[in-house]
């Protein structure tokens, strides 16, 4: 395969592996993977998912609030139209676009400083998990006031506001900056182990894929390459959800329902109290759904973006 990319003009010019027009590009590739797998739920992948989302962080606010997911698009639709089933879709947008190009873009980072550099004989597993926890801390920094915003937003009937920066301006003139940093240690509870699950366990995937198989992953078609990589990612995704849920949960609680002078972890028992051990797994089978198609996509669109630029495919190495 690398012969045949040498043959054709490549679009941004050949790109050394490890340079920083090499990391850089990955960091596009994440926006344009997290955006357009919304189109599909992070960036335009996330924004595609918004009408889930919405349903997801009203049932779990209210479980009582909406019968079903069906019935709940359909309340939506009929006293909003399709602006409604959308609401939310510009927080996404922005925040899940930097949060995808931090996390590809610090995790091909990380995990060469970590596999390549810093420790070249440790476990590959441990690389994949070390280097996707450190890339998703950082990128939970940029997304996290996109989330608060995104949050009020959608799990409160009449909406806290209607746009992105009625909502920004709204929490900062109430809470200050703090306000939209208030479920940052949430929300690294929730990403962090559900990208360490969602990179370590798509990089396994593929390469269990590729062994399988029985070729050498550079024998087979960018077409077949991205194939797989749609496959380790749905796969990945449907792990992810199970085991970020229940922070998933507490963090559009904690959004909606964290009272103004509550620390975290005061916030945090009061609410479990309401909800016990089961309220912290509503939702989950939209979410199973939403985020198995969401990463399958997700992984589509950066390894194929990859293929474009000339670069390899993620995994099977």
């Amino acid at each position: 395969m690398p012969a045949v990319q040498e043959k054709r003009k490549l679009p941004f010019g050949k790109i050394e592996p490890y340079s920083a027009k090499y990391f850089w590009s990955c960091a596009l590739g994440g926006v344009i993977g997290d955006i357009s797998g919304l189109m599909i739920d992070t960036g335009p992948t996330h924004t595609a998912i918004t009408p889930l989302d919405l349903v997801k962080c009203r049932r779990q606010v209210d479980p009582n609030i909406y019968t079903s997911n069906v019935s709940a698009w359909r309340q939506i639709y009929a006293k909003e139209g399709l602006r409604g089933v959308f609401f939310g879709w510009s927080p996404t947008f922005v925040g899940y676009s930097f949060q995808g190009a931090g996390k590809y873009g610090f995790y091909e980072v990380f995990k060469y400083l970590y596999g390549e550099r810093l420790f070249p004989n440790c476990n590959r597993t441990l690389v994949f998990l070390g280097a996707s926890a450190s890339a998703e801390f950082l990128a939970d920094v940029a997304l996290c006031p996109y989330e608060a915003v995104k949050v009020r937003m959608q799990t409160t009937l009449p909406p806290y506001a209607h746009t992105l920066c009625d909502g920004w301006r709204k929490v900062v003139a109430q809470e200050g900056i703090s306000g939209l940093y208030k479920g940052l240690y949430p929300l690294w509870a929730r990403q962090i182990p559900y990208t360490m699950t969602k990179f370590a366990t798509f990089e396994e995937t593929v390469n269990l894929i590729y062994k399988t198989l029985g070729k050498p992953k550079e024998s087979y078609s960018g077409a077949v390459q991205t194939g797989i990589s749609f496959l380790g990612g749905y796969l990945a995704g449907i792990l992810c959800a199970i085991v970020s849920h229940p922070a998933d949960v507490m963090v559009s609680k904690l959004n909606a329902d964290r009272k103004a002078g509550e620390s975290a972890m005061t916030a945090v028992s009061r609410i479990y109290g309401n909800i016990g051990f089961t309220g912290l797994w509503n939702g989950l089978a939209v979410r199973i759904v939403m985020l198995g198609t969401l990463t399958g996509f997700q992984w589509l669109i950066y390894d194929s973006f990859k293929v474009f630029l000339g670069l390899p495919t993620t995994g099977g190495h």
